[in-house]
C-alpha cells in the first residue's frame, strides 16, 4: 500500500525549480566591470563637461560656467565702446600708469614678476629690496645655493617652483643672451617659468614695446564684466582673452590698459563688491548694478 507524502505544519510547498544557465569556467554569474573602464558614451560626457582650469581630469563646478552675454553686441561696436573705457582710465589713472612692483632694470622686474605668481604686489615689494642686494644680477641668482634661495623667497609662496624658476631663467640668460634680459617674446618665452603674462609685464614696462595685453586675474575678471571678450570660456581663459583685446584695443594702449585694469581691479571693480556707484566705467559697463 503506497504511503501518503506528509507535509509538516509550517513547512512551506516547494518552489518549481528555476533553471540557470551555468557560469562560465573560471567566472562568478554576475558580471564585473573593470576597475577603471568607463563607458564610451560616460567618456564623451566627461570629456564634455571638463574644466579647463584647476587641473586635468576636474568636472566644472559651480559658478565657472561661461556666463551668458547681456549685450548682444559686434566687434565693431565693441571696439567703438572699449575706446570710450580707454579714455575714461586715462582720466582715471593718467597716461602714465605703470605696474605696482618695484624695479631698477629688466632683471629686477623679471624675477619680481615670477614671484607675483599667487602672491600680492604688496608682499613681493617688501620682499625684493633685501634680495636684490643679496643677488644683484642673475650671476649671483644662477649660482646660489638653491636651498638657500628657496629660504630667501619663502614669503612668496610656491618657493621650490619659483626658486628653480628664476635659476633656470638667469642661467639661460648667462649662457644663450650675454647676461641680458632679452627683448623679444620668442626669446623671452624660451626661460624658463615665462609664460606670456610675464613676458608682456617685462616687454611692455621695461622695453616699452606694445606686444601683448598682461591678462591676470584682475583684467580676466575686467574683461569679462565689460564684456570685451567674448570667446573666453570665463574670466580665467586668458589665452582667448588676450586675442579678444588684441582686437579692441589700440596696439599702442596695450600697456597702458594692462596697467590701468589692473589698478581698477585692486580699488574699484574687486571681485567680492564691485563699487559699480563710484565707478568711472560704470556708463560704458554692461554689467554694471548688476551685482548682489
Amino acid at each position: 500500500m503506497a504511503r501518503k507524502a506528509v507535509r509538516r505544519k509550517g513547512s512551506e510547498r516547494p518552489s518549481a525549480t528555476i533553471r540557470t544557465r551555468p557560469a562560465p569556467a573560471g567566472k562568478g554569474t554576475k558580471m564585473r566591470k573593470k576597475k577603471g573602464t568607463t563607458p564610451s558614451s560616460a567618456r564623451g560626457a566627461a570629456k564634455r563637461h571638463r574644466g579647463t582650469e584647476g587641473g586635468r581630469g576636474r568636472n566644472k563646478t559651480k559658478g565657472t560656467e561661461r556666463k551668458p552675454k547681456l549685450t548682444e553686441e559686434g566687434i565693431e561696436a565693441r571696439t567703438v565702446r572699449a575706446g570710450r573705457i580707454l579714455a575714461a582710465l586715462r582720466r582715471v589713472y593718467g597716461q602714465e600708469t605703470t605696474t605696482a612692483l618695484v624695479h631698477e632694470n629688466a632683471l629686477h622686474l623679471l624675477i619680481a614678476t615670477i614671484l607675483s605668481a599667487q602672491s600680492t604686489d604688496e608682499t613681493i615689494n617688501r620682499l625684493t629690496p633685501g634680495l636684490f642686494r643679496k643677488y644683484p644680477n642673475a650671476k649671483t641668482f644662477a649660482e646660489a645655493p638653491r636651498a638657500e634661495l628657496e629660504a630667501d623667497i619663502r614669503p612668496s609662496g610656491f618657493f621650490r617652483n619659483k626658486a628653480k624658476s628664476i635659476q633656470g631663467a638667469c642661467r639661460m640668460i648667462l649662457e644663450r643672451f650675454g647676461g641680458r634680459v632679452p627683448d623679444t617674446m620668442e626669446e623671452l618665452l624660451e626661460l624658463p617659468g615665462v609664460a606670456r603674462k610675464t613676458a608682456n609685464v617685462v616687454l611692455g614696462t621695461w622695453f616699452g614695446k606694445n606686444v601683448g595685453v598682461v591678462v591676470d586675474t584682475h583684467v580676466g575678471r575686467l574683461a569679462e564684466r565689460l564684456e570685451l571678450t567674448w570667446t573666453a570660456r570665463n574670466a580665467k581663459d586668458a589665452v582667448r582673452i588676450e586675442q579678444d583685446l588684441m582686437i579692441v584695443l589700440p596696439q599702442d594702449s596695450w600697456t597702458f590698459a594692462s596697467h590701468a585694469l589692473i589698478w581698477h581691479g585692486r580699488r574699484v571693480c574687486t571681485a567680492r563688491k564691485p563699487a559699480c556707484a563710484q565707478c568711472e566705467l560704470a556708463p560704458y559697463c554692461p554689467s554694471a548694478g548688476t551685482f548682489a
